[in-house]
């Protein structure tokens, strides 16, 4: 079969959804998509889901394969490290990385999804559907079943494939672990945290209230607040907290009064900041955090699962859109080998990718207790200062875990999470050890560095942690 013949039927029309359409749109298949929620280009949807995400590196990968890059540049508002705020209401610049080119951008959600849609709109051959919500998919005879909303009517769609980019609450997931037609493995773990959407606004000439190229947190050891800046002159803020345990709790929360008696306690700073946060607080929801992790992704060469439907992730690694978007550009390429045998082209994309998805969903929930809590302690900002030296020294030569995860995205996310976990041990125990330190000669410190690193890694390859 030809491409123009053969009939894509996407689900969901968020950023994986939209950029996919567009990318199979290019290479000249017929695609229909149909999303449950509104045209996000004519209503305001945004509430309880996060405003801005973090925009990186194999994020950026997926740009440049369809001719986007530039435009999307102009969403981006750089943010070159993590600006840490104590109690006391101290500010400490952590850089993300040693290398002056390598910095993580605020992106606008909103922004990107409408900017995808319209591209993939450009083509004649994809067509998108709004208010559609599929409630099941049969996987056996390539057809979804979908509601109107407004109407209520349903109806089935047929193709020659069906991808399924919707998300965490994925209907095709649904109906493959419903229908028990094969053997389905799913797992769903919530984190004991929520997160709720809070705002910083811009001053009344449309400037910052704070720094604007940083990440802002404030760790707390249990729970923390972080900040990303809007092009409008707003942070969008987010507080990451227990459900029941420590004094303060999104259970004991509230009132006005303990809200605002918690963050004065806790983040004086930004309260300053936030007259606004009683407001938000109470008309934002609480939402969870959870990874899903699923396989297999495909059934024969029907239907396929990608982006958050296949591996949903929590957000503490600013990659959660950069993977589905990298999804894309893996697809893209096993598609180019096999084009239009859909079972090789699904299988094989399932056999290079979730080794890496599997990876990034474990550095995710790392991360989350990296940033609560390790970035306030002395043994961790020595680490960074170490690391810091190491990549202005020797930029060829050494990449921290978070440079490998997050700029290198010519490695996968497994080999990064190895490499980058070897490194991290091999600082700390010879920082614990006082075999070292961040004064020592730079050269010395990078032998020492790569030889236990090196050693720890073939460790793990003994011990069949490869």
């Amino acid at each position: 079969m030809s491409n123009k013949q053969q009939n894509i039927l996407i689900i969901g029309a968020g950023l994986c959804g939209s950029l996919l359409a567009l990318r199979l749109g290019q290479r000249g298949y017929n695609v229909t998509v149909y999303e449950m929620r509104p045209d996000l280009r004519k209503t305001d949807i945004s509430a309880g889901r996060s405003i801005n995400l973090a925009f990186s590196d194999r994020g950026n990968k997926a740009m440049k394969m369809v001719g986007l890059e530039d435009k999307v540049e102009k969403l981006c508002i750089p943010m070159n490290g993590r600006m840490l705020h104590d109690k006391e209401g101290n500010t400490f610049l952590s850089n993300y990385s040693g290398r002056e080119h390598e910095y993580i951008n605020s992106i606008s959600r909103e922004g990107l999804n409408a900017m995808l849609l319209d591209e993939a709109e450009k083509h004649e051959n994809v067509k998108i559907h709004f208010s559609k919500k599929c409630l099941s998919v049969d996987f056996e005879n390539t057809t979804a079943h979908f509601q109107d909303y407004k109407s209520k009517t349903e109806f089935i769609e047929d193709a020659d494939c069906i991808i399924a980019t919707d998300g965490a609450g994925s209907a095709l997931r649904q109906s493959y672990f419903l229908e028990r037609k094969f053997l389905f493995s799913f797992s769903q773990q919530w984190l004991t945290h929520g997160y709720k959407e809070l705002s910083i606004l811009p001053n009344k000439d449309g400037s910052y209230k704070t720094y604007k190229n940083a990440l802002h947190i404030w760790p707390r050891g249990d729970f923390m607040v972080i900040a990303l800046p809007n092009l409008d002159g707003s942070f969008t803020v987010t507080l990451f907290l227990s459900y029941d345990g420590g004094e303060y709790n999104f259970n004991n929360l509230t009132t006005p009064e303990i809200v605002v008696e918690f963050f004065e306690k806790e983040f004086p700073d930004a309260l300053e900041l936030m007259p606004n946060l009683v407001d938000d607080f109470f008309e934002n929801p609480t939402a969870p955090l959870g990874t899903i992790k699923c396989s297999p992704w495909h059934y024969k060469g029907n239907t396929l699962l990608m982006g958050d439907s296949a591996h949903a992730i929590v957000p503490f690694y600013g990659q959660g859109m950069n993977a589905s978007f990298e999804d894309v550009v893996e697809f893209d390429a096993v598609l180019e080998k096999h084009q239009g045998n859909w079972e090789n082209v699904f299988s094989e994309y399932e056999k290079t990718r979730k080794k890496d998805t599997d990876a990034i969903a474990d550095l995710a929930v790392d991360n989350f207790h990296e940033m609560k809590d390790h970035v306030g302690q002395a043994i961790f900002q020595e680490k960074r200062k170490i690391e810091m030296a190491l990549e202005k020294e020797f930029p060829k030569h050494y990449s921290s875990k978070y440079s490998l995860v997050t700029f290198n995205e010519h490695i996968g996310y497994r080999e990064a999470m190895l490499r980058g976990r070897a490194q991290d041990k091999a600082i700390l125990n010879m920082l614990a050890d006082g075999i070292i330190e961040s004064t020592d000669d730079i050269r010395t410190l990078l032998d020492k560095v790569i030889k236990e690193t090196d050693t720890i890694l073939e460790d793990d390859k003994i011990a069949g942690l490869h």
